[in-house]
């Protein structure tokens, strides 16, 4: 909550400062067209990623109800033991960071959320320091923020939008992305945690 609420409050100041020094350098026109236009291309953003979000999520959907997902998810938490040493086994909060990534690797940022948020709510309750986030709270953020894709459905999205003839093209690379990203991620997390915890 507070991290969103920093977040809204630096666009703000972006906008706000963006604003003025269009007006002090003479561009007060093209402030008002950019204005108008990006209400346009927002709009069709919207229109063109709806679609394929709406097929994702109810796919998503379908997998939950059906018990894939929970599947998934119980399968996954074995394997993520090791990497959250200090998660008592079976706590509830493996469970959230199984569906958050999985979610994440079918592209349904929008569907990983909540889980994360409930995840990163159980690891505090965990956390014996509340002032500072946890060594599961750190390797948690660092695989979410990397966040490995099977099918970028955001990317594919705007690749239909302006008129791509291959839209699934970079499928491959941003998983090679991506999954570079979190193995980077991981050794330095495990690098810093065993660093700062000797």
């Amino acid at each position: 909550m507070v991290s969103s609420i920093m977040v809204s409050k630096i666009w703000g100041y972006f906008i706000v400062i963006g604003i003025i020094f269009g007006l002090i350098s003479g561009n007060a026109i093209k402030i008002n067209e950019s204005i108008l236009t990006s209400c346009k291309t927002s709009l069709d953003l919207i229109m063109q990623i709806f679609p394929v979000i709406a097929l994702w999520l109810g796919i998503a959907n379908i997998a939950t109800k059906s018990g894939l997902l929970q599947k998934l998810s119980n399968s996954l938490t074995k394997l993520l033991g090791p990497l959250f040493p200090e998660i008592p086994k079976g706590h509830i909060s493996l469970s959230y960071i199984a569906s958050n990534i999985i979610a994440n690797v079918f592209g349904l940022g929008s569907a990983a959320t909540p889980f994360g948020l409930k995840a990163m709510s159980s690891l505090q309750e965990l956390n014996s320091d509340k002032t500072k986030a946890s060594r599961s709270m750190i390797t948690f953020t660092t695989i979410n923020t990397s966040g490995v894709t099977i099918v970028p459905t955001t990317i594919i999205a705007l690749r239909i939008m302006y008129g791509s003839i291959d839209p699934t093209k970079t499928v491959v690379t941003t998983l090679i992305a991506t999954s570079l990203a979190t193995i980077a991620g991981l050794f330095f997390d495990y690098l810093f945690a065993r660093r700062y915890h000797e």
